[in-house]
């Protein structure tokens, strides 16, 4: 026959008992005995009747630990679990209410304990509303009176939004299903900025379709914000939890997600009352900064006077050293000019002197070497150019008869003479 260890029968002994899906959900009504509060928060004590008792531990800030007292009567909600180390067996309370409340109240306080522990009444992940909505969804009942009077609230107080409704059963057997199917199609459809969950008052039971997990569950998947109106103000569902804002009256969740327009005007009137004011003050601050830089500019500026003067006063220097200096050039172009005349031939002229040309190159003679008999002469003197041709040297004018070759080698050695014209 095999042999087991102690460890392989425990841990068959919890696999059995906490795969069991009766002993995971449990009711169990008894009487609290042997309390013990440990200082981490944590409560071990016995729930007992005339025939039995069961060790039970129930986490700090569960819901209902402070109810459990020594000799109380109480409905514990919770599952069977194994304690290996020491071989026992104990119940895993997470919920706890004074005996005597109804089956709906227990599973109510069962289904909190089951979604705050998942996160859904969560407040971090709340969402604020927004300030001024355009599009206002509504999930109720269509013939009700409940939409009648958001609609009163909203032409009162904000007609400026639009309304949509998403109409849906709100109490019976068919409400969960419905109320979750209307919140879905406002969030994917419905283009709203926010959702208002809305019923009148009842009983219990007559709001308890607003206690529905899976209500709770398409509340919590909405992306849009969602505020709950559900019942009167003393009325509180898992909906009021699981919702963004949780109103007292469907009509007061109208308000909470509307602003007055009596307020707004108000307030309009008031900022536009300050801008003016303030508008008023910067721009008389503005124009005594242009008049400040108005006058700075005019105190950097030219005295144009002054400049006017001194330009008056160089203009006169400046004429007087024009004329100055025209004078001195006058002087000296007479001077040269006075000069030039002294080397005009003209002048020379004038005094007896004749400049002699030969005609046939336009040649001043400076040499009688330059010359030969026969030539044509132009000889210019003061009032104009007298012809004449270079005849024979005088000697042989006067000696009429032939001389030798010698003495016509001197003779043509000797100054030929001009004859005029």
């Amino acid at each position: 026959m095999p042999t087991y260890t102690v460890s392989q029968v425990t841990s068959e002994i919890k696999e059995l008992l906490e795969s069991n899906p009766f002993l995971a959900d449990l009711w169990i009504e008894g009487e609290v005995s042997n309390l013990s509060i440990a200082s981490s928060g944590h409560a071990y004590f016995n729930l007992k009747d005339q025939h039995a008792v069961l060790q039970a531990v129930m986490f700090r800030n569960r819901r209902g630990i402070e109810v459990l007292t020594n000799g109380t009567s109480v409905a514990a909600h919770g599952r069977v679990s194994f304690y290996e180390p020491r071989g026992t067996l104990n119940i895993s309370v997470d919920v706890v209410a004074p005996q005597g409340l109804g089956e709906l109240a227990l599973e109510l306080e069962r289904l909190k304990q089951k979604l705050a522990t998942e996160g859904l009444f969560d407040p971090a992940r709340k969402r604020p509303l927004p300030a001024f909505p355009q599009v206002i969804g509504v999930v109720t009942s269509p013939t009700g009176a409940v939409f009648h009077d958001i609609q009163n609230v909203l032409a009162r107080r904000y007609p400026l939004a639009k309304l949509v409704l998403s109409p849906a059963v709100v109490q019976g057997d068919r409400a969960k299903e419905s109320i979750a199917e209307a919140l879905q199609r406002l969030d994917e459809e419905g283009g709203c900025d926010v959702i208002i969950v809305a019923r009148g008052g009842g009983s219990l039971e007559d709001l308890w379709a607003f206690n529905e997990e899976v209500v709770a569950r398409a509340i919590y998947a909405c992306r849009t914000p969602v505020v709950s109106g559900v019942g009167h103000e003393t009325d509180e569902t898992i909906a009021d939890y699981v919702a963004d804002v949780r109103a007292p009256t469907p009509s007061a969740a109208a308000e909470l997600t509307t602003p007055d327009i009596r307020d707004l005007k108000s307030t309009t009137a008031h900022l536009a009352g300050m801008l003016g004011r303030a508008l008023s003050i910067r721009l008389q601050q503005e124009r005594g900064g242009v008049d400040r830089a108005r006058r700075q500019l005019e105190a950097g500026l030219p005295d144009i006077g002054t400049l006017r003067r001194r330009i008056d006063d160089q203009s006169r220097i400046a004429a007087t050293a024009v004329a100055h200096l025209s004078r001195q050039r006058r002087l000296e172009v007479d001077g040269l000019y006075q000069r030039l005349r002294g080397l005009d031939p003209r002048a020379t002229l004038s005094r007896g002197f004749a400049i002699v040309e030969l005609l046939s190159s336009n040649q001043a003679l400076t040499s009688v070497s330059q010359a030969k008999p026969g030539d044509a002469l132009g000889i210019t003197v003061s009032d104009g150019t007298v012809p004449a041709v270079v005849g024979l040297p005088t000697q042989a004018l006067d000696d009429p008869a032939p001389v030798s070759r010698k003495r016509e080698r001197k003779a043509k050695s000797a100054p030929a003479s001009a004859t005029l014209l």
